[in-house]
């Protein structure tokens, strides 16, 4: 199988991608697929279940597997060498703690508006990047999951897919790179919905 990547993807090491679950996929469009209906039925088991112990580090790992159980044997597993994105991999599991009781501090003091927590959340956790692959999925998902815990209605991530290089990722990407250096409020607009840049 030939493997392409959209815009701001990590590229998949040799042993990564003889992981592959399903031996019979042969085109990066099937494997896009297969991903999207095993991410689908993670969502369907995540909004179902209660929201206790949601910010925690095996928590995330779990999320991770659920979406990717079908796809690759290392679902839920973090990365084991360093990817052109993300944090030094062996730091990974403390950063997601630091993670979790920031975004637990930011809760309790009221810090900052809720859905920017959310939106923050999700940006650090694309940044810290666990996984080989996947981390914008589960990121997406778990800011939207923690909105749901809060009752709060979900983010709308620029109303289209983001698995293929479309237009919507390009911006997605775009914002992405203007939050990891301290600009958050196209992120927030796009996470909502609009595409009004400030």
């Amino acid at each position: 199988m030939k493997f392409t990547y959209a815009e701001g993807a990590t590229p998949l090491t040799n042993d990564e991608i003889f992981n592959l679950i399903p031996k019979h996929l042969s085109l990066q469009k099937e494997l896009d697929e297969w991903e999207y209906i095993n991410i689908l039925q993670a969502e369907q088991w995540a909004f179902r279940k209660p929201y206790k112990g949601l910010l925690t580090v095996p928590f995330i790992q779990k999320l991770h597997k659920k979406m990717f159980d079908k796809t690759w044997k290392w679902a839920g597993q973090f990365r084991k060498h360093q990817t052109n994105v993300g944090i030094e991999w062996a730091l990974i599991p403390i950063e997601l703690q630091k993670l979790a009781d920031d975004v637990a501090f930011q809760l309790k003091n009221k810090s900052l508006p809720i859905r920017e927590i959310a939106v923050r959340l999700h940006h650090r956790l694309v940044f810290i990047h666990p996984f080989p692959n996947g981390n914008g999925g589960l990121s997406r998902l778990m800011a939207d999951l923690f909105l749901e815990s809060l009752n709060e209605p979900r983010f709308l991530w620029g109303r289209e897919p983001l698995v293929s290089d479309s237009i919507t990722r390009k911006k997605y990407i775009s914002v992405l790179k203007e939050a990891d250096k301290g600009n958050f409020i196209n992120l927030i607009n796009f996470a909502e919905g609009s595409s009004d840049e400030k």
